[in-house]
């Protein structure tokens, strides 16, 4: 794959769009948008100049709350999605009084999340129908 760059972008409709062919096409979710979009700083990952992975950080406090992490199929498997998130974690390292990251992990990939430094807080959660569990690593 192309040199890919991951930015905060002034352009959320390019990570809507990539959220709804990965979340609502392909995942079968009904819904990709809600209130927390407005107030998010969103992550958009580029190969060249195609958009090919996005997630958004919401800060509550002292913790950076990362989600709808996604990436394109075809750019799959090359390690999109880890550097997607360690961009994510580095932002929030640079946010003042952000202590904590947290995400909210389809139970599925798991393994993906833990293999990144975060470790499972509470019970298992229905998101949709699919089962979630809220995750963290201290920053």
């Amino acid at each position: 794959m192309t040199q890919v760059t991951i930015s905060v972008t002034d352009q959320p409709e390019l990570c809507f769009k990539l959220r709804e062919a990965v979340f609502m096409d392909e995942q079968g979710f009904p819904e990709d948008r809600d209130a927390e979009d407005a107030v998010a700083l969103h992550l958009l990952a580029k190969a060249a100049d195609t958009p090919v992975g996005a997630a958004r950080i919401v800060f509550n406090k002292d913790t950076a709350k990362i989600g709808r992490v996604c990436v394109v199929p075809e750019a799959r498997g090359a390690g999109l999605g880890a550097a997607i998130i360690r961009a994510a974690m580095e932002i929030a390292r640079d946010m003042p009084g952000v202590k904590t990251a947290a995400l909210s992990a389809q139970v599925s990939v798991m393994g993906f999340y833990e293999g990144l430094g975060f470790v499972a807080l509470g019970p298992e959660h229905d998101d949709l129908g699919v089962p979630h569990q809220m995750m963290v690593q201290d920053l």
